[in-house]
């Protein structure tokens, strides 16, 4: 038994997800399936695909923000992006390997691109991943301080607890990511 590529397929939609891993995995692919932008990043801490296909609108987190972030923590990965919205244009400012418009292409035009992206996977450099380091959080007099998730570079708020002055820790609300800050005082 050979390998079978893997493939992560994104979208809010039920139908689609079941739709396309069936047809999918009748073409060879191990599919694996998220329901939006968060769920495919905790389906990529779990294990690498080798594509991932992703539809842009979707509540909480777009496929715009989502392939952003795939783009700049995982940038050998290719991607296809797929969406209704626009028409057959490549949307600006996205960041993927190949664009379709939803029911406006064949599953032989997205065989082929498969097999072409996964043959000729995109040559970018591999961002190295710093040491583990807590962000610094200037302490102001407010009750809460802003951090950015280095995972899904969302924002949260969390209490601003004036008298630590030690490394603290905390978990992402939108993706569960622990997060380690030093809230230092502002000069």
């Amino acid at each position: 038994m050979g390998f079978n590529y893997r493939i992560l397929v994104v979208d809010d939609e039920p139908i689609i997800r079941e739709i396309s891993s069936a047809v999918l995995s009748k073409e060879g692919y191990e599919v694996r399936t998220a329901d939006g932008g968060f769920a495919a990043l905790a389906e990529l801490r779990r294990s690498l695909p080798d594509l991932i296909i992703s539809d842009l609108r979707m509540p909480n987190m777009s496929g715009f923000e989502l392939l952003s972030v795939v783009r700049r923590r995982f940038p050998h990965i290719p991607v296809i992006a797929i969406s209704g919205e626009y028409n057959g244009n490549h949307p600006n400012g996205l960041i993927s390997d190949a664009f379709f418009t939803k029911g406006h292409y064949t599953p032989e035009q997205l065989f082929a691109r498969i097999a072409g992206l996964l043959r000729e996977a995109p040559l970018r450099p591999q961002l190295t991943r710093p040491d583990t380091a807590p962000v610094w959080v200037p302490r102001t007099s407010s009750e809460y301080v802003v951090l950015i998730c280095p995972e899904c570079l969302r924002s949260s708020s969390v209490a601003n607890e004036t008298s630590a002055s030690a490394i603290q820790e905390t978990e992402c609300i939108h993706c569960g990511a622990k997060i380690c800050y030093l809230a230092s005082q502002s000069a």
